[in-house]
């Protein structure tokens, strides 16, 4: 059973920092998905952390909020079985915006250990 409270998503778990989701590293790894970029690269934190962007252009004020609000479900709910100390940056790309969340699941399973 997981420990309490380690399915939350706190502030501490999430890439705010403009110069944190551009900086970029050796060892920094692009996956490009159907709907989304994925970029994953190493944190001096010990927990993996999440940076979303999604453009205007991905539909108005609630359709991006719905994206984002399967984003952070998705990771609120593996961020155990995600690689440890990893940024973790998804960008929506073009058709996005009409995914459910079971969808969104199916999509970035792949970044699971």
């Amino acid at each position: 059973m997981a420990e309490a409270g380690a399915q939350t998503f706190r502030p501490e778990d999430r890439v705010r920092k403009h110069r944190d989701f551009i900086q970029r590293s050796p060892q920094t790894r692009k996956l490009r998905l159907a709907h989304f970029l994925v970029v994953i690269k190493p944190n001096t934190w010990e927990r993996p952390r999440l940076g979303l962007s999604v453009g205007k252009e991905r539909g108005g004020a609630v359709e991006r909020n719905r994206i984002k609000r399967r984003l952070r479900e998705f990771f609120r709910r593996n961020k155990d079985r995600l690689p440890p100390s990893q940024d973790i940056i998804i960008i929506a790309l073009k058709g996005s915006s009409p995914l459910t969340y079971h969808q969104v699941v199916e999509e970035l399973t792949p970044l699971l250990v």
